[in-house]
């Protein structure tokens, strides 16, 4: 089970009904945050959710808007008497940017690891899942994540006993563990039946349309996209700031067969996007013009 909520859905600059964009994302006890702009602090306090569980922040880039939050949410961890290391993940620069924000939060209580992407795409794996960045194009280096978890096949009982393996390793071999007793060898792939399918997040603001994106969000459960312009005529502003409209998202979202897309990250002059989806489902029917808020729960098919 995965938890998502998409906290804030602005772009530039909160307003007093749209905090900035951030998402969290829950699993097996840990959270991790993607950008944390001005005001995530308060956007998790009403969604109710907590700050002691946030183990990976990861930055798609480095302008205020997806950065600013920082140190006031460092605080606020460190103020909750958390001792547990926090991973930041982030572009070239980071821990210089971390840095530099942390002139205003210098002493916490816990410790900082740096993970920084040198590639144009590349995995870490962590907390149960794989996180995946990849570049994107803005005007600055910026890149966009997935994250996707694993789900083993299911074991064979049957397969398990016809093979002589004692019951009491069938749940290291259940975990994908291969056991070595006295000589004898048991692999996952004796009780083991194919991988089932398993669950996958792509989330990717501040860019054009690009093949990293559409190839990176293939078949995803959610597909969170930046929507800068729900207004047609400033297509040519989104090309001239390397930003993307409604339409450019909902094509990428069906390129991508992707399950269902929430836009996000829109312009302040842009009220009500839910004005424009009519248009944006005759792209793609699963589009929704995300608020504040939204959640979801994945769960693994059967």
């Amino acid at each position: 089970m995965l938890d998502v909520c998409l906290l804030g859905t602005g772009g530039m600059m909160p307003l007093p009904y749209r905090w900035l964009t951030s998402l969290m994302v829950r699993y097996n006890g840990s959270s991790l945050l993607i950008d944390c702009g001005e005001g995530t602090q308060i956007a998790i306090k009403e969604k109710g959710w907590g700050f002691k569980a946030i183990d990976v922040i990861c930055f798609t880039h480095y302008h205020g808007d997806h950065v600013s939050g920082l140190p006031g949410l460092l605080l606020t961890m460190g103020n909750a008497d958390r001792t547990e290391p926090l991973t930041i993940v982030g572009p070239k620069g980071l821990e210089r940017v971390v840095g530099a924000l942390r002139v205003i939060a210098p002493e916490l209580p816990f410790p900082i690891r740096y993970r920084e992407i040198t590639e144009p795409e590349q995995s870490f794996e962590m907390n149960g899942y794989r996180l995946k960045a990849f570049r994107v194009n803005h005007n600055v280096l910026c890149y966009g994540y997935t994250l996707e978890i694993d789900r083993v096949g299911r074991f064979d009982v049957d397969r398990a006993n016809a093979a002589g393996i004692p019951q009491r390793y069938w749940g290291m071999l259940q975990k994908g563990e291969t056991v070595d007793v006295d000589g004898s060898i048991y692999t996952p792939d004796m009780v083991l039946g194919p991988a089932r399918k398993g669950l996958k997040i792509a989330y990717c603001t501040d860019t054009r349309p690009t093949d990293s994106i559409r190839n990176n969000a293939a078949g995803a459960d959610l597909f969170v996209c930046e929507g800068m312009y729900g207004e047609k005529d400033k297509l040519k502003k989104a090309k001239e700031y390397k930003h993307m409209t409604f339409y450019e998202a909902a094509h990428l979202a069906k390129d991508a067969n992707v399950r269902e897309m929430w836009l996000t990250h829109y312009s302040p002059s842009l009220t009500k996007p839910e004005e424009y989806m009519e248009e944006v489902r005759a792209i793609f029917p699963q589009a929704i013009a995300a608020k504040d808020r939204r959640t979801v729960e994945l769960v693994f098919s059967e």
